[in-house]
């Protein structure tokens, strides 16, 4: 939503689980989307933590409801920058590609485990 534009955003929304709907004949639309949260929730993230003069990335785990919030950014953000003609065609198709296991969303989760697993010596620093 932009601006406070929440009707806006209910219409691309709903449009966007109505092509799914037309585009995966055997599921419905919701379902896709809460595949697509659970495939996007990260459980750990990375936080900068100083200690002394040096600033590490310290793996934390994510609580769930930061796991929902994040998840629901990452395929927004993905979706706007994707090349599909209609914004509810573009979150459709991020849904769909979310709810797969492949597309930016899914890409930007695993890219931050991969921060996470890469810095697991510093887990030590955690608060």
């Amino acid at each position: 939503m932009w601006d406070g534009k929440k009707s806006v955003a209910q219409k691309i929304f709903y449009s966007a689980l109505k092509l799914i709907e037309e585009k995966n004949k055997e599921a419905k639309g919701i379902e896709v989307f809460n595949e697509a949260i659970e495939n996007v929730k990260p459980l750990l993230e990375v936080k900068s933590r100083r200690v002394g003069g040096a600033t590490y990335q310290v793996p934390v785990e994510v609580r769930p409801v930061r796991q929902q919030s994040l998840a629901i950014r990452w395929i927004v953000d993905a979706a706007r920058n994707r090349n599909e003609r209609t914004m509810a065609e573009r979150l459709a198709n991020e849904l769909l590609d979310a709810a797969n296991k492949r597309g930016a969303a899914y890409k930007k989760k695993e890219d931050t485990y991969k921060m996470a697993e890469a810095n697991k010596a510093f887990a030590h620093y955690r608060w």
